[in-house]
């Protein structure tokens, strides 16, 4: 594929509003665990009713993210970009004022859904997979999951700054307001001669969404992604959504659990771009299968050791450095085995799957503690699910499809 300055965005500008992109799309749902109780509370609404919206989010956006990527993948980043930032202000502003939970559901969960379909990582890795060359497209995505991390460690203290000084419901208006920026970024990452790009990378395949669902779906390589996904999912939102009430079940202050929501941002800034980098140079899927067999690992010790503001900070820290990581490494499997083509699509449907996954963590954790009153049967899931993670990611191969004949 031939990368030149006439045809294609600079590296720098697609990494730096990409990264811009994903850091406050990504910044504001990290922080959404804040709000439970504040909402909760004022109400009267349980636990279980406030997970659930953020659930039907989850599974709304792995559902719509795989049409979306569709979109992305034949008219441009830049159209859904926009439209996904409209739909995000206007959720969080719904969000905001939404007097039952059915209509929290619908705000909360199905528009920001899909908004967030539209405003983050499928849709940023359809632009780096077409602008930036193979030999640095690892990297690149995992500079962009990092991007996304630095928005956790960077929204979610602002996040219960605001919550704190203004109160929960203004609190979603100034963020309904803030993520309108990704407007002018989106209109920065307009791709000249996207068709051309797009058709020169296919190397004579040119594909239908048809055959290139058909082709991904029966490689047992793309199905062991998939299975590795969902488990993320299940992990990251379980702790992402739940962890602040957690601790303040076990008596911490409340700023424990933004500390630690920040020190996963921030550790994860690390972990994703290590993992990028990595990623260009060893086997992903030894990469992929070690990161869900520590984190499994560091679940068994955070639940072992006695729970203290530093306990949870050191895990925050370890789980923080693998949150995101498996991102870029697993896009980067994809555009590998299957070339960029239908990039954003197929990167949409592994997503799907983590998002399955992310519906059942949230929910789970919701519905477990309300009819328990612990979390520990939830911990305990997600340990074993770490394990079954890192053993489906050692049998995946790398190597691009072999295409015998041009596809009409």
């Amino acid at each position: 594929m031939q990368h030149n300055n006439a045809q294609h965005l600079s590296i720098a500008r697609v990494l730096l509003c990409g990264g811009a992109v994903v850091t406050l799309s990504m910044g504001i749902r990290h922080g959404f665990g804040l709000w439970l109780q504040p909402i909760t509370q004022e109400m009267g609404w349980t636990r279980e009713s406030f997970a659930f919206a953020l659930a039907v989010q989850n599974l709304s956006w792995g559902l719509i993210g795989i049409f979306t990527g569709m979109l992305a993948d034949r008219f441009g980043a830049t159209k859904v970009l926009v439209a996904g930032a409209l739909l995000y202000a206007l959720g969080l502003a719904g969000m905001a004022w939404a007097p039952n939970t059915v209509l929290f559901a619908l705000t909360a969960g199905l528009l920001i859904g899909m908004a967030q379909t539209g405003t983050t990582y499928a849709v940023i890795y359809g632009v780096i997979g077409r602008q930036i060359p193979p030999e640095k497209r690892s990297w690149a995505m995992g500079v962009a999951a990092a991007a996304g991390s630095f928005g956790q460690f960077f929204m979610v203290p602002v996040e219960g700054q605001l919550i704190a000084s203004l109160g929960w419901h203004n609190a979603l208006v100034v963020c309904a307001l803030l993520v309108l920026v990704i407007v002018p970024l989106a209109l920065a990452l307009r791709e000249p001669n996207f068709h051309a790009i797009k058709k020169a990378s296919a190397n004579g395949h040119q594909q239908t969404i048809a055959q290139a669902v058909a082709e991904a779906f029966k490689n047992p390589s793309f199905l062991l992604l998939t299975a590795g996904y969902f488990v993320c999912g299940f992990q990251v939102m379980f702790i992402g959504v739940h962890m602040p009430s957690y601790l303040k079940d076990f008596g911490l202050p409340p700023h424990v659990a933004s500390y630690s929501l920040a020190l996963i941002g921030l550790f994860n800034i690390f972990g994703t771009y290590l993992a990028g980098s990595l990623g260009q140079r060893m086997a992903k899927r030894y990469l992929l299968s070690g990161i869900y067999f520590i984190r499994a690992v560091a679940i068994v010790i955070f639940l072992l050791v006695p729970l203290s503001p530093w306990s949870v900070y050191v895990f925050a820290a370890v789980m923080g450095f693998l949150w995101l990581s498996t991102v870029p490494l697993t896009n980067g499997v994809i555009a590998q085995v299957f070339g960029v083509q239908h990039l954003s699509m197929l990167s949409g449907f592994v997503f799907f799957s983590h998002q399955i996954g992310s519906f059942l963590g949230i929910w789970l954790g919701g519905y477990l503690y309300d009819h328990t009153g612990s979390y520990d049967a939830v911990w305990y899931v997600a340990i074993a699910l770490g394990i079954f993670a890192g053993l489906v990611n050692l049998p995946v191969k790398e190597s691009p499809v072999q295409r015998s004949t041009a596809i009409a």
